[in-house]
């Protein structure tokens, strides 16, 4: 049986092709992320979905609009949620690596790369 990604995940952002919509280059980053690990064979798509939509509803309980904006920022907190789930990664090297980056894109003139 041939699954799409758009099968699995209808609610994900697309053009008039089909293709996925990426407003930002991190977004695309994440996206790489998770079809990267799926294909490792850390999650299946089916545990991908269900986390996604818990992600998204506990947001929207939160009060998210959900106007589609905020779609990848619940799609990188899924990524974080399975890969503490399933022995990635800790939380704690989660935090680490994100203030890394934080302090990496603090000191990095604008317009310049980020090296971490």
């Amino acid at each position: 049986m041939n699954v799409s990604l758009s099968d699995i995940l209808p609610e994900l952002p697309c053009d008039e092709t089909a293709a996925p919509v990426f407003h930002a280059p991190w977004e695309a980053q994440a996206f790489a992320m998770a079809v990267s690990l799926h294909q490792k064979g850390l999650f299946t798509w089916t545990e991908w979905a269900a986390v996604l939509s818990a992600e998204i509803r506990a947001a929207q309980a939160a009060g998210d609009p959900d106007t589609g904006a905020t779609y990848y920022q619940h799609w990188l907190r899924a990524l974080e949620r399975l890969t503490v789930e399933k022995g990635a990664a800790t939380p704690a090297a989660l935090q680490d690596k994100a203030a890394a980056w934080d302090r990496a894109a603090r000191a990095t003139p604008h317009g310049q790369p980020i090296i971490l």
